[in-house]
């Protein structure tokens, strides 16, 4: 009877826990501008690819999406300097089949 009773008791008081824990969240994503580096030349198909579509993230999501362009090495450079960005999801990378994970270092 008392198992009954407190299995009946400890089902919302977990419901209630995982409320709490949804509710304790931080800010919405975006809450600053989002910068998309783009590792080859400025000018190039993947950086007006880039471009269009950094303007239709931010008419979507509300928020700036800065482009930068950082060519060099075969798109190492830029692919590089995203890995080592905070993983915060604020830093993202437009590559192509040429800026594999094997390239950077």
């Amino acid at each position: 009877m008392i198992r009954h009773l407190l299995s009946a008791l400890l089902a919302p008081v977990c419901a209630g826990l995982l409320c709490a824990s949804a509710l304790a969240q931080t800010a919405p994503w975006p809450s600053r501008p989002i910068k998309m580096v783009i590792p080859f030349g400025a000018g190039g198909g993947t950086d007006v690819i880039g471009r269009f579509l950094a303007q239709k993230l931010s008419e979507g999501l509300g928020q700036t999406v800065v482009v930068e362009t950082r060519p060099g090495a075969g798109g190492s450079l830029g692919s590089a300097e995203v890995a080592r960005a905070s993983a915060d999801g604020y830093t993202i990378l437009l590559g192509s089949s040429s800026t594999d994970r094997k390239s950077v270092v």
